[in-house]
């Protein structure tokens, strides 16, 4: 089977087939809605023949569709009917988990996507749990203002770094993962790393989204990323 992988972002939208050793990508806009997506996508894979289409999406994921809008795109997404318009099998998923499925080398392992706002994903022994800690309160704001694009253009570099550290640190307390890894199209600026943790690149967010249709080697994923979800899935294990 062929997969078309997109990686939708705050700036670029980045999409590689089976078979091609060469990604293509296009600028998305803060106006950028899903059909303008969808019609950029086709129009750059050109001839690429695909069977089926992984969507790293920037933002919420449940039950295969977006549960919220974006915060740096167009409108138009939650409601969009992805099958329909590519015209094949369609699995969306949040972007920072795509990135991180293609990271996972197995364990515990925490995935911070450092962009244009802060993805996060937890993999715990095989299983994907998405997250959106990137908008939780954090200092003055939230994290996504200190470690996000916004943080680094007005903090500069070194104090940016000094946050993302500290944020790394928080959150390696917090869910004590064995590993932490580093994405995103910041994630090269960050110079010492704190220990157990490496930089993934954005290749890995292919490598995740061809994941997806693998079977025998994609872990589970856990599409639950309100606190309603939160509460019905541990009704369901209090239930077993």
């Amino acid at each position: 089977m062929n997969v078309l992988v997109i990686d939708v972002g705050g700036t670029h939208v980045k999409i590689l087939a089976t078979g091609q050793k060469e990604s293509r990508e296009f600028e998305s806009t803060p106006a950028m809605t899903a059909r303008q997506m969808v019609a950029g996508v086709k129009k750059l894979a050109g001839s690429w023949r695909y069977d089926a289409v992984s969507i790293g999406y920037p933002g919420a994921v449940a039950r295969n569709r977006p549960v919220a809008e974006p915060h740096n795109l167009g409108r138009g997404w939650v409601s969009f009917d992805f099958e329909a318009a590519f015209g094949c099998r369609v699995k969306v998923i949040n972007d920072a988990a795509m990135q991180a499925l293609g990271s996972y080398d197995g364990g515990n392992m925490l995935f911070l996507g450092l962009g244009t706002g802060l993805g996060t994903t937890i993999i715990v022994e095989g299983t994907v749990v998405p997250m959106e800690v990137g908008h939780l309160p954090y200092r003055q704001a939230t994290f996504e203002d200190y470690v996000g694009r916004r943080g680094l253009e007005r903090l500069g570099k070194k104090r940016w770094r000094r946050h993302v550290a500290e944020v790394i640190e928080l959150l390696r307390g917090a869910l004590l993962p064995d590993e932490i890894v580093l994405g995103g199209g910041n994630a090269d600026k960050m110079r010492d790393l704190p220990p157990a943790c490496r930089l993934g690149t954005n290749a890995n967010a292919f490598v995740g989204g061809f994941r997806l249709w693998a079977a025998k080697r994609a872990p589970k994923s856990v599409a639950r990323s309100t606190r309603a979800g939160s509460r019905r899935a541990g009704a369901r294990r209090k239930g077993k």
